[in-house]
């Protein structure tokens, strides 16, 4: 069954690197994530001239975006615990791990809602979906 992104959310801590006071970053809109793993070539010889390869280091980053509600509340070079939610209809359906805010990015126009966005870099392991 598919998955309404309307109740998305983007919750992290309040303190930094810590799990106690979780909150939702206010006004996000949107978010993505990209977690990979290397691909490391192992050919070999034997391999007969067809490639091989063998799992690598994993890792994971994205960002997040949506309109400014009151002053940014995650600082760039400092470490959170993200928790970015597909659903609001169960507490299953979120990736969660410690990240970096790399970037911070306002934008504002005459005809527009002022939005900000933030990168993220990942550190350590990723809890996807389950």
């Amino acid at each position: 069954m598919a998955l309404a992104g309307k109740s998305g959310a983007v919750y992290s801590t309040t303190t930094g690197g810590t799990a106690t006071g979780v909150a939702i970053v206010a006004g996000m809109k949107s978010w993505t994530i990209d977690y990979t793993n290397d691909a490391l070539d192992s050919t070999d010889f034997a391999d007969v001239g067809v490639k091989a390869y063998i799992a690598g280091l994993s890792g994971w980053s994205g960002s997040f975006e949506g309109y400014k509600d009151g002053a940014p509340g995650l600082t760039p070079g400092t470490s959170y615990i993200l928790h970015l939610r597909e659903s609001a209809s169960t507490n299953t359906q979120l990736y969660t791990g410690t990240a970096i805010i790399t970037g911070l990015h306002g934008s504002a126009s005459i005809d527009g809602v002022v939005t900000q966005s933030y990168d993220f870099q990942g550190t350590g392991a990723l809890t996807p979906p389950s």
